[in-house]
Protein backbone atom coordinates (compact mmCIF):
# COMPACT_ATOMS: atom_id res chain seq x y z
CA UNK A 1 0.00 0.00 0.00
CA UNK A 2 1.46 3.37 -0.97
CA UNK A 3 1.69 6.38 1.31
CA UNK A 4 -0.91 9.13 0.73
CA UNK A 5 0.19 11.97 -1.50
CA UNK A 6 0.58 15.44 0.05
CA UNK A 7 -2.17 17.81 -1.06
CA UNK A 8 -3.41 21.34 -0.64
CA UNK A 9 -5.41 21.67 2.59
CA UNK A 10 -6.31 25.36 2.67
CA UNK A 11 -5.39 28.91 1.73
CA UNK A 12 -5.33 31.44 4.56
CA UNK A 13 -6.47 34.94 3.62
CA UNK A 14 -5.77 37.82 6.02
CA UNK A 15 -8.65 40.30 6.24
CA UNK A 16 -9.27 43.28 8.54
CA UNK A 17 -12.85 42.11 9.16
CA UNK A 18 -14.37 38.75 8.31
CA UNK A 19 -17.82 40.34 8.21
CA UNK A 20 -16.70 42.56 5.31
CA UNK A 21 -14.99 39.73 3.36
CA UNK A 22 -17.60 37.02 3.90
CA UNK A 23 -20.36 38.29 1.53
CA UNK A 24 -18.27 37.57 -1.58
CA UNK A 25 -17.60 33.95 -0.60
CA UNK A 26 -21.10 33.33 0.77
CA UNK A 27 -23.31 35.36 -1.58
CA UNK A 28 -21.36 35.27 -4.84
CA UNK A 29 -19.63 31.87 -4.68
CA UNK A 30 -22.31 30.19 -2.56
CA UNK A 31 -19.89 28.83 0.05
CA UNK A 32 -21.20 28.07 3.53
CA UNK A 33 -19.06 29.54 6.30
CA UNK A 34 -18.06 27.32 9.18
CA UNK A 35 -18.26 28.37 12.82
CA UNK A 36 -15.63 30.92 13.86
CA UNK A 37 -12.61 29.50 15.68
CA UNK A 38 -9.69 31.15 17.45
CA UNK A 39 -6.01 30.29 16.92
CA UNK A 40 -2.74 32.25 16.95
CA UNK A 41 -4.45 35.48 17.95
CA UNK A 42 -6.89 35.37 15.04
CA UNK A 43 -10.51 34.52 14.39
CA UNK A 44 -10.75 31.97 11.59
CA UNK A 45 -13.77 31.18 9.45
CA UNK A 46 -13.36 28.28 7.03
CA UNK A 47 -15.26 27.93 3.77
CA UNK A 48 -15.17 24.65 1.84
CA UNK A 49 -14.10 25.21 -1.77
CA UNK A 50 -14.21 21.79 -3.42
CA UNK A 51 -11.51 19.68 -1.76
CA UNK A 52 -9.76 22.74 -0.29
CA UNK A 53 -10.75 25.23 2.40
CA UNK A 54 -10.44 28.98 2.24
CA UNK A 55 -9.71 30.35 5.71
CA UNK A 56 -10.55 33.98 6.39
CA UNK A 57 -8.21 35.24 9.12
CA UNK A 58 -9.14 38.29 11.20
CA UNK A 59 -6.73 39.49 13.90
CA UNK A 60 -8.02 39.38 17.47
CA UNK A 61 -4.76 40.60 18.97
CA UNK A 62 -2.78 43.59 17.62
CA UNK A 63 0.47 41.65 18.12
CA UNK A 64 -0.73 38.50 16.32
CA UNK A 65 0.97 37.26 13.14
CA UNK A 66 -2.13 38.15 11.09
CA UNK A 67 -2.26 41.70 12.50
CA UNK A 68 1.43 42.19 11.69
CA UNK A 69 0.89 40.82 8.19
CA UNK A 70 -2.01 43.22 7.57
CA UNK A 71 0.04 46.17 8.85
CA UNK A 72 2.95 45.29 6.51
CA UNK A 73 1.15 44.07 3.40
CA UNK A 74 -2.56 44.71 3.71
CA UNK A 75 -5.26 42.11 3.02
CA UNK A 76 -4.37 39.10 0.92
CA UNK A 77 -3.02 35.57 0.93
CA UNK A 78 -1.31 35.01 4.26
CA UNK A 79 -0.29 31.36 3.82
CA UNK A 80 -0.84 28.13 1.94
CA UNK A 81 -1.30 24.90 3.88
CA UNK A 82 -0.20 21.49 2.63
CA UNK A 83 -1.60 18.30 4.15
CA UNK A 84 1.18 15.75 4.56
CA UNK A 85 0.82 12.08 5.57
CA UNK A 86 3.27 12.37 8.52
CA UNK A 87 3.89 15.83 10.00
CA UNK A 88 6.74 14.73 12.27
CA UNK A 89 8.56 13.13 9.34
CA UNK A 90 8.02 16.22 7.15
CA UNK A 91 9.45 18.44 9.91
CA UNK A 92 12.46 16.16 10.29
CA UNK A 93 13.12 16.46 6.54
CA UNK A 94 12.75 20.26 6.75
CA UNK A 95 15.26 20.47 9.60
CA UNK A 96 17.72 18.18 7.82
CA UNK A 97 17.51 20.37 4.71
CA UNK A 98 18.19 23.50 6.79
CA UNK A 99 14.76 25.05 6.42
CA UNK A 100 13.51 27.27 9.20
CA UNK A 101 10.45 25.63 10.70
CA UNK A 102 8.48 25.45 13.94
CA UNK A 103 10.51 23.18 16.17
CA UNK A 104 7.48 21.25 17.32
CA UNK A 105 3.94 21.02 15.96
CA UNK A 106 1.25 23.07 17.66
CA UNK A 107 -2.53 23.05 17.54
CA UNK A 108 -4.28 25.13 14.89
CA UNK A 109 -7.89 25.53 13.81
CA UNK A 110 -9.97 22.41 14.28
CA UNK A 111 -7.42 21.11 16.79
CA UNK A 112 -5.19 19.89 13.94
CA UNK A 113 -1.44 19.62 14.46
CA UNK A 114 0.35 22.26 12.38
CA UNK A 115 3.80 23.74 11.82
CA UNK A 116 4.97 26.66 9.69
CA UNK A 117 7.92 26.76 7.31
CA UNK A 118 9.57 30.18 7.03
CA UNK A 119 9.11 32.02 3.70
CA UNK A 120 12.90 32.25 3.28
CA UNK A 121 12.90 28.51 2.67
CA UNK A 122 9.94 28.45 0.26
CA UNK A 123 10.49 31.15 -2.36
CA UNK A 124 8.72 33.79 -0.29
CA UNK A 125 5.53 31.91 0.64
CA UNK A 126 4.60 31.19 4.25
CA UNK A 127 3.74 27.49 4.25
CA UNK A 128 1.79 25.65 6.87
CA UNK A 129 2.08 21.87 7.15
CA UNK A 130 -0.65 19.74 8.70
CA UNK A 131 -1.69 16.09 8.79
Amino acid sequence: MSEPTPRLAHVGIAVPRIADALPFYRDVLGLAPGHPEAADGATIVSLRFGDVDVELLEPRDPDSPVAKFLARRGPGIHHVCYRVPDLDRALAHCRAAGYLVDETPRHGAGGRRIAFVHPEATAGILLELTE
